[in-house]
């Protein structure tokens, strides 16, 4: 049997500390979260874990959930050199 090591996603679409926090904020587990937008519960951790990068559909409906601006829950992309 070979084993598979798992990788984190080298990007995300989301801030998973951001996730956990407005979910928490909303009273919500992430079991009720997932139900309400139609994905595992399993798939609600690895997304806040950072294991899981939330689909840009996905990521929207959870911000919809959890009456919260998308731009709250987007991962912060670094601001480059030459934007300076």
């Amino acid at each position: 049997m070979t084993h598979r090591s798992r990788t984190r996603p080298s990007r995300l679409h989301q801030e998973p500390e951001a996730v956990t926090w407005a979910r928490e904020k909303a009273g919500l587990t992430k079991r009720a979260l997932a139900d309400q937008i139609g994905i595992s519960e399993q798939l609600m951790g690895e997304i806040e874990s950072g294991w899981r990068s939330a689909t840009p559909a996905n990521l929207l409906k959870i911000a919809a959930a959890l009456n919260c601006p998308l731009v709250v829950l987007e991962r912060k992309r670094p601001v480059s050199a030459s934007a300076e």
